[in-house]
Order: C-alpha cells, then structure tokens, then sequence
C-alpha cells in the first residue's frame, strides 16, 4: 500500500481505541495517532457511525456513545455516505460471500464503489473478501504505512 493511498478505517478501531484494556487497544490508538498527523490518508462511511452509536447506545452508555463518535469524526472528518448503489453492490456481494455481516458487506461495496481497496480492522472474516486488502492496526503499525 502507497502511504497516501486512504485506507478505509472501520468500527472496531475507535471503538477498542476508546475501550476499556485490550490486546487491540493501544495499536488502535496508535493508528488514530498516525491518522492524526497525516501518516495516513484515511475516511471512514456514514455506517460506521452508526455502528458506534447503535453499539454503546444499546450499552446504555449514550454518553461514551456520542463522545466515540465526535472524537471519530475529528479524527477521520472524510465520511463517505452510504447510497443505494452502495446498497445494490452489498446485495450483489451477499451472493459471492454469504456469510459477512450486511453491515461489512456495506463497508465492502462503498469501498468498491470509491476505489479504496484497504481497510484497517480487527474483523479477520474481511481477509476471505479478493476485492479489497485488511490490514490488522499491528499491521499498520508495523509496515510504516
């Protein structure tokens, strides 16, 4: 990966970053870091805010919730909304991998649909999609990149 390729940053790193002791936790941190100092070039989609919210909300945690999903969106202000052709290459992508979440297959289809093939998660089932590339945050961290 190109260090100004965007790279597209999921749910999971904010959340572990802002979460309670982890093994992802401080890797998350770090890649939030890099994105705040413009080692990478990242965006992130409307969906992935939704993520957070619905997440800590249902934790009954409305403040956490709010305060992770701000501090995201300082962190990451390129915010792709998610279109109904979005929603169109999600279904046609349920036929190839019927077994990733809707949610990921919408993550997978606006990345497609922009041209964007990396994505920073912990979710190791993004690894069996060929269209795109998951680099775990140690990963990140790791190559320089």
């Amino acid at each position: 990966m190109h260090p100004r390729e965007p790279i597209f940053v999921d749910s999971n790193i904010p959340m572990y970053a802002a979460g309670a002791d982890h093994p992802y936790r401080l890797s998350c941190q770090q890649v939030l870091e890099r994105i705040l100092t413009g080692q990478l070039d990242a965006l992130t989609n409307s969906e992935v805010h939704q993520e957070i919210l619905h997440r800590y909300l249902a934790l009954q945690l409305d403040d956490k919730a709010r305060e992770v999903s701000e501090d995201f969106q300082i962190m990451v202000p390129r915010v792709l909304p998610v279109t109904l052709h979005d929603v169109g290459r999600a279904r046609e992508l349920s036929r190839t991998y019927p077994r990733l979440p809707a949610r990921d297959l919408i993550h997978v289809a606006v990345m497609l649909n922009q041209g964007v093939t990396t994505i920073v998660s912990a979710d190791r089932h993004f690894d069996g999609v060929s269209e795109i590339v998951r680099r775990a945050p140690s990963d990140i961290l790791l190559s320089g990149a």
